[in-house]
């Protein structure tokens, strides 16, 4: 199979991308309703629909704001508007979303950590939608750096790349199994989806040492800055990991 993976189906070329995209969304969602319901939810249904409502438009919002932080797309012409609002990043939707839902509790006074029910849904979808990302190569800014390393790939433009779909697709098995693990030991209400978001962000931080960034505050790029900002969010919970090992 050839990289990046454009199949024509019935005469019209697929953005195979687009529809794992969706596939991803779609999917996550069916798992997130299997979950809910097979699990006993603190969170009153009227009250989950506006944590879910709150998530969504923060994952939007952050998605092209942190998309835009990421490669800047300046505004000439109606493509521009077009190419402005299709630039996202799951990095930014998740962030976005975090605020999204802590906002809509506020509003609502839902004092219940609500996070633990999405965990392995957003992991799910986030591997969907990162298999879309490998097939699209170098479509998509999801790629490394040229590499002379022995799993550097040919992503589309003939040069021997680090293929971080495929890298995340791996630590997103390593921490699916590994979440599913620390679950059956009765956490506190709201600790998996912390230390989701905590690993999950630690991972792209590095990750994106071998990523051809152009855009640089301080030496890092802004997804790295963006990652820092999470860490920093719960750098309570950080701390008790590290206070919890060392006793």
């Amino acid at each position: 199979m050839k990289i990046p993976f454009e199949p024509v189906w019935f005469g019209y070329e697929i953005n195979i991308h687009l529809v794992l995209e969706y596939l991803a969304f779609f999917i996550g969602y069916r798992y997130y309703a299997f979950l809910r319901k097979r699990n006993v939810d603190r969170i009153i249904t009227i009250n989950r629909l506006s944590i879910i409502l709150g998530a969504a438009i923060g994952a939007f919002l952050g998605s092209r704001i942190v998309g835009f932080l990421e490669n800047p797309v300046f505004i000439s012409d109606f493509k521009s508007i077009i190419d402005l609002f299709n630039t996202k990043t799951i990095m930014g939707g998740l962030f976005g979303g975090l605020l999204g839902v802590e906002i809509a509790k506020k509003i609502i006074g839902e004092r219940e950590s609500s996070g633990d029910l999405f965990t392995f849904p957003i992991i799910l979808g986030i591997f969907i939608g990162r298999i879309g990302c490998f097939l699209s190569g170098t479509n998509e800014f999801t790629y490394g750096e040229a590499t002379s390393f022995f799993l550097g790939m040919n992503l589309g433009d003939n040069i021997q790349r680090h293929p971080i779909a495929l890298y995340e697709l791996v630590f997103l098995v390593v921490l699916f199994l590994f979440l599913k693990k620390l679950q059956s030991k009765n956490l506190p209400n709201g600790l998996l989806f912390q230390y989701f978001m905590i690993s999950y962000f630690a991972f792209r931080f590095f990750i994106e040492f071998i990523k051809p960034n152009h855009f640089f505050v301080a030496g890092i790029s802004s997804i790295q800055i963006l990652c820092l900002i999470c860490l920093l969010y719960y750098h309570k919970t950080i701390l008790n990991l590290f206070v919890k090992n060392a006793s």
